[in-house]
């Protein structure tokens, strides 16, 4: 099937608020070039489990869409007939695949990639209003006294001032009382999040709140899932992957919501993210900024396990893991490092504001507009001032 065939019965399958809006912009996706047109549907298909800030970015694209006459790069690229054959509009992951490999084989992919930056550029918005500037904290070293790989923050120091002297006073608490006083101010959805690598502490209502403790019965159902298939007679890496992504909240006994669908994808989508705490913060911090775009976000590591076999690693609920402090917080260095980056992507990262601080240590870093750059303060400092000030 070509895109100019298709009709609002094609989308009978689509989720309800999706099918709607395929079914008001039909005219539309009959016109686009079919290179194109199931990555767009890739994105629709799951419309009703985006957060806000998605949702607003694909109506956009869909009203930069409209005033375009057309897009010749990507109907210039040659497709066979095998791929207008697919499914693309019920399974437009599958085309996607199937049309990157082609793409390469036909050396194609450099046009492609070309098309698909100048289209991002073009359709973003530039113009994005913020209630408030972002607001990033990362918080590592839970549970160790001093930093045994060398000095912490060394990615990050560059950027803005590093602190010696920090008094940490209620620490953590702190920290959840500014993310607090932010939700109340501006009280969005999904615009305030706080995720912990162990077991959250409370929050108010308006917070987004996820945890790796919290999550470890899903956990715990997927690490079983994933030893019954290693250890198969024969180990299927794509029938292993298309597993993880078919599967759906209800198959783990949660209600099928946003944010729950959100949690899932984070354990079936993220390698690693099912057996080690620092890489779940990780990804799961770069997904809610990716996803969400929130104005404040709070990510605390906490101990992961240590590296073993894979067996080992996926028996969590059979024994008490052996965790490795020291080696978890050369790990969230690196992940606060990798927080900011990502926060930097977003729009308002010119105002944006991002702390780093070693758990109830004298050690943080701070960077905002209005700090500078590359400077050491051994002064000392309250952490709630100093989050006060950034907040």
């Amino acid at each position: 099937m070509l895109p100019k065939d298709l009709a609002a019965a094609s989308f009978s399958g689509y989720p309800p608020e999706a099918r709607q809006l395929a079914t008001r912009q039909l005219p539309l996706l009959q016109k686009l070039p079919l290179a194109f047109l199931p990555l767009l549907l890739r994105e629709l298909i799951v419309y009703d489990w985006k957060f806000p800030a998605e949702r607003r970015d694909l109506d956009r694209q869909f009203a930069w869409l409209n005033q375009q006459v057309s897009l010749p790069a990507f109907a210039a690229l040659k497709l066979t007939g095998a791929l207008e054959q697919t499914d693309w509009v019920n399974n437009p992951a599958v085309f996607s695949e199937q049309l990157s490999a082609h793409l390469w084989a036909t050396h194609q992919i450099d046009a492609f990639r070309a098309a698909a930056v100048d289209y991002v550029r073009l359709s973003s918005a530039d113009d994005v209003s913020l209630p408030t500037h972002r607001l990033g904290i990362a918080v590592i070293g839970q549970g160790v006294a001093a930093a045994e790989a060398g000095p912490l923050f060394r990615k990050l120091r560059p950027h803005g001032i590093h602190f010696t002297n920090v008094k940490p006073g209620s620490g953590l608490p702190a920290l959840l009382e500014a993310l607090a006083k932010r939700s109340a101010a501006h009280p969005l959805p999904y615009a305030h999040w706080y995720i912990d690598g162990g077991e959250a502490l409370p929050v108010p209502s308006g917070i987004t709140a996820v945890s790796y403790s919290a999550l470890s019965p899903l956990r715990a159902t997927l690490q079983t899932r994933m030893q019954n298939a290693y250890e198969a007679p024969v180990f299927d890496p794509e029938a292993f992957r298309t597993m993880l992504a078919q599967l759906k909240p209800e198959d783990a006994g949660l209600a099928p919501n946003v944010f729950n669908r959100f949690q899932l994808s984070l354990l079936t989508e993220g390698s690693g993210t099912q057996v080690f705490s620092t890489t779940f913060v990780q990804w799961a911090a770069r997904e809610a900024l990716r996803r969400a775009q929130p104005l404040t976000m709070l990510a605390r590591f906490a101990p992961r396990q240590r590296e073993k076999q894979m067996n080992e690693l996926l028996a969590e609920r059979q024994r008490k893991p052996e965790l490795d402090p020291h080696g978890s917080l050369i790990d969230a260095d690196m992940g606060a490092y990798y927080n900011w980056l990502n926060q930097q992507r977003l729009p308002g990262e010119k105002q944006s504001v991002f702390l780093a601080w070693f758990e109830g240590q004298a050690e943080a870093v701070a960077i905002a507009p209005a700090l500078e750059r590359g400077k050491r303060s051994d002064a000392m400092i309250d952490l709630a001032q100093l989050i006060g000030q950034l907040a």
